[in-house]
């Protein structure tokens, strides 16, 4: 099992440097969809390890954009996270702000589904539910193709997270799509109690 922080002091040091809703609720998102993934491929005892990733990976974007990636160790280090951590948190940033490659499987499913989960959030906003648990592949694909639709989310980031995974586009979006439904309760129960 991998060392990982206590989620109450993960989440307070998300909070601390994070005041934005939209980027807490990025966090638990990908802490949720993290946390499916490591279940569904096989790495279920280091699921909070992976949740822990997800939930952390952007903690220096709000104030520091400028240094996303570089700024999260020293954040990071205040509760004690490890190396194997800080590796991957600076990992998702690979080729745009960091120079840390994706090694572990559990790191290029952060660097696939990130970027991810925010078009799958967009397209929820956009529909009468309000929610991604109604949603149909077939019309997230659609959202994908439309480059001026949630603009802000690189498409290339998300097809070279694909390739290294190797897997297809549609295996990518179809599982981040499952995944993000599984969790979406949960996370709108907590924004809600913030």
């Amino acid at each position: 099992m991998r060392a990982h922080p206590d989620r109450a002091a993960a989440l307070g040091l998300l909070k601390k440097y994070n005041e934005e809703p939209f980027h807490i609720q990025h966090g638990l998102t990908v802490e949720g969809v993290m946390r499916w993934y490591a279940n569904r491929l096989g790495y279920g005892e280091d699921a909070d390890f992976w949740a822990a990733v997800g939930l952390l990976h952007d903690v220096d974007f709000e104030k520091w954009p400028e240094e996303h990636c570089k700024k999260a160790p020293e954040l990071l280090a205040e509760i004690g996270c490890g190396e194997e951590l800080l590796h991957a948190v600076c990992s998702h940033g690979y080729g745009l702000c960091s120079d840390v490659e994706p090694v572990h499987e559990m790191e290029k499913v952060l660097f696939a589904a990130d970027e991810l989960t925010g078009l799958i959030g967009a397209a929820a906003r956009m529909r009468p539910s309000k929610s991604c648990q109604d949603m149909e592949v077939s019309s997230l694909k659609k959202k994908f193709k439309d480059k001026k639709f949630a603009a802000g989310c690189s498409r290339d980031v998300i097809r070279q997270g694909a390739e290294r995974l190797g897997w297809e586009l549609d295996e990518l979006l179809e599982k981040t799509l499952q995944a993000q439904s599984a969790c979406e309760d949960a996370v709108n129960a907590e924004m809600a109690a913030l």
